[in-house]
């Protein structure tokens, strides 16, 4: 079936969606794309087209706008027909999500979004995985800041580090001149993320019913608050999606490639040790509040309060957009020699030691857009490095074999080898 356009920006209006405008626009030319906007009102996505001009300079009279409504199917289902690939920017996708992966995978159309609620992600993998590789289309979700930073940081660590990798730990650390902040969507997909964490365990046993193998050495926690000496500040573990994106890249490619899969932990840091306690205390109420319907409400009700400025309606402006960076630092261990097979055990203590780093800027309204866009391209180019069937991926299993990281780089999103030691 023919299709109008490449890719469809779904959810354009949108605060996050505005960017995503923005930064196919700025690459369409070079990219010989065809592209539309999608949404529930034609009047503000003509906006939005003429906003994204004003600011890239790029005439966009030629960009489709398309109606579409995630109440409406019909509309779904007309608007996938159109597109080879939708980007999905209508969050939180737990409540707005499904409709649209049902409508691409139904039409045989990818699907892109850049959610970071782990329920979401592994739910759709286990309801449209089968649907989306009879139609040949790929679903591949976390493809903003989260997951791709640490999903195929992971995957860039072990291309580079010439042994047996056996543990990978994360270390987020968000630099930011003139504060921080993120919009009110990513707060609620948080609130309802925390509050319907017990779905989880049941949905992992019907998704995976056998368990990885256990590798040795077991990689152990660092405790919840902890002085780390790799990165040199006080650390708390990371309560993104990260470590559930990245596991179900490694079990991919144990049970496709029989590789041996990488133990992962994630952390985040902090300047100081007061900085650190306060997150504790801020965590602490909001997890209090999350757990039961009337806190939920009030947390919505008043975000900005809740999460001391973090959150609001407004979202960030641009001094702050522009004054605002990231570094995720990914310390690998292993082994110089590689083990014959994946179940195998290496009686030695790890000796090699490889730090790599993703680094960039704004993480969710500046780097989100140009991980998404590329990932988008690296679909759109190089089908025969993709899995050799469509289904429901995350990122480093999707696009583990392609040049998504030379792209990345290449746009400001870098990925660097760090520093080889022994330990």
């Amino acid at each position: 079936m023919a299709r109008e356009y490449d890719l469809i920006i779904f959810g354009a209006t949108g605060f996050t969606g505005q960017y995503v405008v923005m930064e196919v626009a700025r690459v369409a030319d070079e990219e010989k794309l065809t592209w539309a906007v999608a949404g529930r009102h034609v009047e503000k996505l003509k906006q939005v087209l003429e906003k994204a001009e004003n600011v890239t300079g790029k005439s966009l009279t030629n960009v489709g706008v398309i109606k579409a409504d995630v109440s409406d199917p019909n509309s779904l289902s007309e608007m996938a027909k159109k597109g080879k690939i939708v980007l999905n920017c209508v969050g939180p996708y737990r409540f707005y999500g499904e409709a649209v992966v049902k409508a691409c995978v139904e039409n045989g159309t990818s699907h892109l979004d850049i959610s970071g609620e782990p329920q979401f992600l592994e739910r759709m993998q286990l309801d449209y995985n089968s649907t989306a590789r009879d139609n040949d289309c790929y679903v591949v979700g976390a493809c903003g800041f989260d997951s791709i930073p640490a999903d195929m940081g992971t995957v860039f660590l072990e291309q580079e580090f010439d042994g047996q990798v056996n543990s990978v730990e994360t270390y987020l650390n968000i630099k930011a001149k003139h504060g921080f902040r993120l919009h009110y969507g990513t707060w609620q997909s948080a609130i309802y993320g925390f509050a319907c964490a017990n779905e989880l365990k049941p949905l992992r046993k019907k998704l995976f019913p056998q368990r990885l193998p256990e590798c040795q050495p077991k990689l152990k926690s660092r405790g919840p608050l902890h002085q780390n000496p790799i990165v040199k500040s006080w650390c708390l573990p990371f309560p993104g999606s990260d470590r559930s994106v990245v596991m179900r890249s490694q079990r991919y490619l144990y049970e496709k490639e029989k590789k041996r899969p990488v133990q992962m932990s994630a952390y985040v840091q902090f300047t100081s040790l007061i900085a650190a306690v306060l997150m504790i205390s801020t965590a602490t109420v909001f997890g209090i509040f999350a757990s039961f319907k009337f806190g939920r409400s009030l947390l919505e009700k008043y975000p900005k309060v809740f999460s001391f400025g973090a959150f609001d309606h407004k979202g960030p402006t641009k001094k702050e957009m522009d004054g605002t960076s990231f570094v995720l630092t990914l310390a690998g261990k292993g082994w110089s020699e590689k083990l014959a097979e994946p179940t195998d055990v290496n009686k030695s203590r790890p000796e090699k030691e490889l730090v790599v780093q993703v680094s960039g800027p704004e993480p969710g309204y500046v780097a989100t857009p140009i991980c998404l866009v590329q990932a988008a391209l690296v679909l759109l180019r190089e089908a025969d490095k993709l899995p050799s069937e469509g289904g429901v991926y995350p990122p480093g299993a999707a696009f583990g074999k392609t040049s998504l990281i030379k792209r990345l780089t290449k746009y400001g999103v870098k990925f660097e080898t760090g520093l080889k030691s022994s330990l």
